[in-house]
């Protein structure tokens, strides 16, 4: 803790114009707040000036010599923020795969629906009723993934959800009834979500807060892109193959994921208050992996009753609730355009599998030019206001570049029902489509970090429920969309669907205006460990 010091007297010294602040950055902090060196009244001073480095050597800023490392490294070279820029990577890489196989696994079923109805004698929305349940798991499965990380550590949790998900991915490959098959897709929903639901977490402890919104971009990208894949490939499958080896491609996937995390993911928990040489022994890589190295430090982390409040606590929070509920109005119709398109467009254009594999070409390459974009648009933003206000950076101001892509998120939707309602050239489906997914990869992006920055003690606890807000809708939406749009018409539902995020944008509107008083009156989290 000595390292400490030093620190707090150079954000003094560069907050020292303006005397609110200063006071408070000499108020009491929790374990939290001092780790990660974040106040809801006054946000992050990201940059300090070159004089100032120079004369405190125990600041420790990145090689431009002017942006503070948040949170402050410790001395000790297992400190996952002390850890070499490639086996970061190979981290990041491995959550990000792992992360990509919940979706792909639940949309591959998006076009098996047909032959699988055929099968099984019944029709292929009753088919679609196993992706429903599948999608709510994701959510779901997500804030169970977070809680049993805080009290057993990351790695593990991982490991183990995965060697299920393996197991419930062969089950639904091989089931020969639809309530086997059923019960496998619901099973592997629940387990399959592990980093799709706790990534934040590994983003968190390995890398520093002016780098985060890039790593979030990257691993987010691998799972907007991932529901579109599945299908993608899916359709192909199909066109030769029985539905049955869709499924036995995405165990294999499964199978490569295990065996990525065997070889090379880390536990990335690391308490910085205790100093390095009181850390506990990190025991053997295969105690860390199944968890008996962490069972001998469970002392140091939550107990179970924390663990669960840790949970119930951040949805508690008015900026992390508003965030849910704005996510799930506008993601949801994401999932439910996915689930059901290959209904649509056999319907509309007489698209067989092939044709359908061809036209979900078209969210892909929005998913790409969205994570190029938003590598650029997410940093500039951030420099922007930094660079205007002194070095402080305040969470809000993540949310700016949503305004820049909801209105191709509602353009979108509401052209993609003219198009179904008109008959409108396939071309033109697609495009408004890519419009849609497009926007929606900023807004992941955005969200995420924004959360993130807001309570950075509870990188998994808000990562697990934007999932689950994501999904939730989506589950919902699944259940009545082709039937709506049979009832209204396309014209009216995907319009419907419009206006709702554009009122959604309201939310945003609140948090940008009100979201630091709330911050502020809602108070820190004050957990025991981050």
């Amino acid at each position: 803790m000595a390292e400490k010091e030093p620190q707090a007297q150079a954000t003094a010294r560069e907050t020292a114009t303006n005397g609110d602040a200063e006071k408070q950055l000499h108020q009491p902090q929790s374990q939290a707040q001092r780790v990660h060196e974040f106040q809801e009244a006054e946000g992050y001073v990201v940059d300090v000036d070159t004089e100032a480095t120079s004369n405190d050597g125990g600041l420790k800023v990145a090689k431009d010599g002017h942006t503070r490392l948040i949170p402050q490294p410790s001395d000790d070279p297992n400190d996952p923020l002390n850890w070499s820029w490639g086996k970061k990577h190979v981290i990041l890489f491995v959550i990000s795969w792992a992360s990509f196989l919940p979706d792909f696994g639940s949309a591959t079923g998006a076009v098996t629906l047909i032959p699988q109805a055929a099968e099984y004698g019944t029709t292929p929305d009753i088919v679609n009723h196993s992706q429903a349940g599948n999608v709510f798991m994701l959510g779901a499965g997500g804030v169970i993934v977070v809680l049993l990380s805080a009290y057993f550590g990351r790695l593990p949790v991982v490991f183990w959800f995965l060697l299920i998900s393996m197991a419930t991915a062969a089950w639904c490959a091989g089931a020969t009834s639809f309530d086997s098959f059923m019960a496998a897709r619901i099973l592997n929903g629940f387990f399959s979500t592990v980093t799709q639901a706790g990534g934040l977490m590994f983003i968190q402890d390995i890398f520093f807060f002016h780098e985060r919104a890039r790593k979030i971009n990257i691993w987010s990208s691998f799972i907007i892109i991932s529901p579109y894949m599945g299908p993608l490939l899916g359709a192909f499958i199909t066109m030769t193959k029985h539905w049955s080896v869709a499924f036995w491609v995405y165990f294999a996937m499964n199978v490569l994921a295990v065996g990525l995390v065997i070889a090379f993911l880390q536990e990335t928990y690391y308490d910085r208050s205790i100093p390095a040489n009181e850390q506990p022994a990190r025991g053997s890589r295969i105690a860390r992996l199944t968890g008996v190295a962490q069972l001998k430090s469970r002392h140091l982390r939550n107990t179970l009753g924390q663990a669960c409040w840790r949970t119930v606590s951040v949805i508690l929070k008015p900026v992390i609730l508003i965030s849910c509920i704005f996510y799930c109005l506008t993601f949801a119709w994401a999932v439910g355009i996915n689930t059901t398109l290959a209904i649509f467009v056999a319907d509309l254009y007489g698209f067989g599998p092939r044709q359908t594999g061809f036209f979900y070409f078209t969210p892909f390459v929005a998913v790409i030019l969205g994570q190029l974009i938003g590598h650029w648009l997410h940093d500039a933003n951030a420099k922007q206001y930094i660079r205007t206000h002194k070095g402080h950076f305040e969470p809000e101001v993540r949310l700016r570049v949503i305004y820049i892509t909801m209105p191709l998120v509602i353009i979108g939707l509401v052209i993609f029902g003219q198009c179904m309602a008109n008959g409108w050239h396939y071309m033109a489906t697609a495009v408004v489509w890519g419009l849609y997914v497009f926007g929606m990869m900023i807004v992941t992006v955005a969200l995420n970090s924004y959360c993130l920055d807001s309570y950075p003690e509870a990188s998994g606890e808000v990562c697990a429920w934007l999932n689950f807000s994501r999904t939730l809708g989506g589950f919902i939406v699944s259940y009545f969309q082709v039937r709506w749009a049979l009832a209204s018409g396309t014209k009216v539902s995907f319009g419907i669907q419009g206006g709702i995020c554009a009122a959604a944008i309201i939310l945003i509107v609140i948090l940008q205006v009100w979201g630091k008083k709330m911050r502020v009156w809602a108070g820190p989290l004050n957990f025991s460990t981050s």
